[in-house]
């Protein structure tokens, strides 16, 4: 389940660009009269007119690191993330230590979202300057985007130590923390986000997934429930509520939730999948084919889907189609030991020995494996090496 915040729009607190223009005007003012002339256009928003006189400096004076980081910052301006990159890159091969410029060019990568490549120039951005909150947002969303979420954790802690109030990068920085299993973190700043606004369904539905993480499913209903109430449109807000109370064999009101969520989205194929789940075991067969047939249909269709579909068709008789969605069930999850055992019943009806024989042996090595890895898990450690 998403969290609803959009990191994108961090980007408005990132500003158009990030040159330090202080020292720009101040080598520019001992430049040449072409050097002052670009400096003016771009002083006054002429990016065309600007574009042209910095490559026409650039034309005279190929090794001008200072021009070359200027026509990048124009071009960042006219929205050519591209070209200012390439010119940020050529800039800081005449001169590394131009100040700014590292940081400019990973704000252009990280416009065009090349994220992994932005990493660079923005760890050497925020060693040059700890305290620039803006290239830290920077790196912190790149790792965000990269799925990195620890790394971007301490970045966005810090980031949020300059701007307290902003409420939309403690809500990443709570998803980066549920993403890396940092529950309490979540629970720290779902709390910082409800002081700010207590009308935050995404914060009651991050709060709701950590504190299921954490087995409290009790606990986590009440979040979703708060959550439905303030925004009952808000994406995956039934769905969510539906698959704790599915989770806590709640069924028939897991079923109202999945079917309002599909109210708001009728193509959502898991609330869909688990709609149809919950309908067969409440017994109705026969809206719970109708359902999962729709899931199916869907884009992301899921495994249950498959399963549940040919459980009901082996209850209605209807065998060979039930091996096919069993067998299709195993092709999307091959450690699925509920449908290889029911592939090898189904089989052994069917009178279909040696492949019931075959699916008995598969799903009974699933689950020694299962068993031996509880074990494992369950052992004293005997290493005394660090893990």
């Amino acid at each position: 389940m998403g969290s609803g915040w959009r990191w994108t729009l961090l980007l408005l607190l990132c500003g158009p660009c990030a040159w330090n223009m202080a020292a720009a005007q101040t080598g520019g003012a001992r430049g040449s009269a072409a050097t002052q002339q670009a400096l003016a256009l771009e002083q006054q928003g002429a990016w065309e007119e600007a574009e042209a006189a910095w490559r026409q400096v650039i034309e005279q004076n190929p090794r001008d690191a200072t021009a070359t980081a200027h026509l990048g910052l124009v071009l960042a301006r006219e929205t050519d993330y591209a070209g200012a990159a390439k010119e940020y890159r050529r800039a800081l091969k005449l001169d590394p230590h131009l100040p700014g410029v590292q940081l400019d060019l990973g704000l252009a990568l990280f416009k065009q979202g090349k994220l992994e490549e932005a990493i660079t120039p923005l760890k050497v951005a925020v060693a040059a300057a700890p305290a620039n909150a803006q290239a830290r947002i920077l790196l912190g969303m790149s790792y965000y985007g990269m799925g990195q979420y620890a790394a971007a954790i301490p970045q966005l802690r810090l980031a949020l130590e300059k701007a307290p109030e902003n409420v939309e990068m403690r809500g990443v920085l709570a998803q980066s923390c549920l993403n890396a299993k940092q529950y309490n973190c979540v629970l720290e700043q779902y709390k910082q986000i409800l002081a700010a606004n207590p009308e935050s369904a995404q914060a009651h539905m991050l709060a709701g997934e950590a504190l299921d993480a954490m087995k409290q499913t009790p606990e986590a209903i009440v979040e979703f429930q708060a959550a439905e109430k303030v925004a009952p449109t808000e994406p995956n807000v039934h769905f969510g509520l539906g698959y704790l109370l599915w989770k806590q064999h709640r069924y028939q009101e897991a079923e109202g939730e999945f079917k309002l969520e599909i109210e708001n989205e009728p193509m959502h194929a898991q609330a869909l999948a688990y709609l149809g789940d919950t309908e067969m075991k409440l017994e109705h067969a026969g809206e719970a084919e109708a359902d999962l047939r729709r899931a199916l249909h869907q884009p992301g269709a899921i495994e249950l889907a498959w399963l549940d579909l040919g459980i009901v068709l082996a209850d209605e008789g209807k065998k060979d189609e039930a091996a096919t969605d069993f067998a299709q069930a195993i092709q999307m999850d091959p450690n699925g030991v509920d449908a290889h055992w029911r592939l090898a019943r189904l089989y052994q009806s069917m009178g279909k020995t040696e492949e019931a024989k075959g699916e008995f042996a598969k799903a009974r090595a699933l689950r020694e494996k299962e068993d031996q890895s509880l074990v494992k898990q369950m052992a004293p450690s005997t290493s005394a090496q660090p893990k």
